[in-house]
């Protein structure tokens, strides 16, 4: 019976996705589902949505709830993490002072000065996580969702030697969308795909194994296409290569949308046909306060009248552990691990997310080559402030900290080097109680 240990398990839709995923493949129906959340009111609603899958699914599965975290990790074979620590009300402070200063954001958890911060937030309970790991469950393999993905990651893998790689939704996402747009079916598609999470490129996209390039740039001269994701067709049209994350992301990670408001009207505002608005400041901090407001209700709803979908869906979870300790058979996804060679343009000690195989042998990063020159320059100012942000983490080096918030692109297109300085000073005091003292 293997032990899957869910940490920061009070998750309306995530966690329930996950377990019933598991419960698809044979060698996990007989598990242990073990939850772990600090908040014992969100653990009760979780164990009983899990309790109806089990039921509905047939599966004769354990399942158990705790508030402690070492008493979960013990003996687990698989670890899902997805915490958030400092919850809204200092998140939201991330994305509230940069706006002071002319740096709006529409998501702000993975790059750019908010998830800067968030990564020092972080970044300590993910190596106190991975230290309990590697007393209570050495051998377990550690699947990471929490952002900031690649910054996360990073600290983890430099720092122990946990068996931990981060998932990220977005590139199966994204070649499912254009697939769709070009009227491909998905299991026609193949593709290459390389870089640093939330900003990797196709390198190569292949319907029938021909290049499907073509048909992606025809479709998005069509207005009705090119309006549900402008920044990302803009980047395309101008690099040549399709980025994995969604418009309202990329439109804070690089110099040319969000610097000013001319600039988000035209190209982040809500356009018919758009997937969301990429242009709304602070969108997903404003969709987590509607949803403090009606977690219950949303737990009650899906407890009391919900049917439970049984099908798999599209997370790669239990896939990469039914390959390494279920069934046995091998899955491909693109992971977060350190570069090690895998891209030969980007730093060697860089969290790059690459395509990677899981298997009894357990997960073996793949050799992708060089990044295009054109994106390679970008994703390489990505890759490095990150770096010099974990390092300055790590050593709890304030002044290395906001050198690297030097670095970020939106704030070096708004701000000057002494309004990014009083910028962090700002976060640096609204953060004390997370981050304790920087020299």
């Amino acid at each position: 019976m293997k032990k899957f240990t869910f940490i920061g398990a009070g998750s309306v839709v995530f966690t329930r996705n996950i377990v019933r995923d598991l419960f698809t493949f044979d060698a996990f129906k007989d598990s242990e589902i073990c939850l772990m959340d600090i908040d014992p009111e969100k653990l009760e609603y979780i164990r009983l949505c899990c309790e109806k899958i089990k039921k509905t699914m047939g599966v004769s599965a354990t399942i158990t709830a705790t508030t402690d975290r070492i008493e979960a990790l013990k003996g687990a074979d698989g670890v899902i993490c997805t915490v958030f620590n400092g919850d809204i009300d200092i998140w939201r402070y991330d994305i509230e002072i940069p706006k002071k200063y002319g740096v709006d954001m529409n998501i702000g958890d993975t790059r750019s000065i908010a998830g800067i911060f968030r990564a020092a937030r972080n970044i300590p309970l993910m190596l106190d996580i991975c230290r309990d790991i590697e007393k209570y469950c050495p051998n377990a393999v550690f699947l990471n969702y929490t952002n900031p993905m690649s910054m996360l990651c990073r600290a983890m893998q430099k720092e122990t030697k946990v068996n931990v790689t981060g998932l990220c939704h977005s590139v199966q996402g994204t070649i499912e969308m254009l697939a769709e747009w070009i009227g491909a079916p998905l299991d026609e598609i193949t593709y290459t795909c390389a870089g640093v999470n939330h900003q990797a490129f196709y390198t190569e996209i292949k319907w029938k194994g021909k290049d499907a390039y073509p048909l992606i740039r025809e479709k998005i001269d069509d207005p009705a296409y090119y309006n549900k994701e402008i920044v990302r067709n803009e980047m395309f049209k101008h690099f040549g290569y399709y980025v994995t994350e969604s418009s309202g992301h990329n439109s804070e990670y690089n110099y040319w949308f969000r610097k000013r408001p001319d600039l988000i009207e035209k190209y982040c505002s809500d356009h018919e046909g758009a997937n969301w608005n990429p242009g709304e400041y602070a969108f997903s901090l404003n969709l987590r306060l509607k949803r403090r407001e009606t977690w219950r209700d949303d737990f009650r709803k899906w407890i009391d009248e919900e049917e439970v979908d049984t099908k798999r869906s599209k997370e790669y979870a239990a896939e990469i552990f039914n390959a390494i300790i279920g069934d046995g058979v091998p899955f491909i996804f693109n992971g977060n691990v350190l570069n090690h060679g895998s891209i030969s343009n980007l730093p060697e000690d860089t969290c790059v997310e690459v395509p990677v195989v899981a298997s009894r042998y357990g997960l073996r990063r793949c050799v992708v080559g060089a990044l295009p020159d054109e994106v390679a320059i970008l994703v390489n100012t990505t890759a490095r402030m990150e770096n010099l942000a974990v390092d300055a983490i790590l050593e709890k080096n304030k002044k290395k900290l906001i050198k690297a918030c030097y670095m970020d692109p939106l704030c070096s297109a708004v701000c000057s080097l002494e309004e990014i300085v009083q910028m962090c000073e700002e976060l640096f005091e609204i953060n004390r109680d997370f981050l304790g003292d920087y020299k």
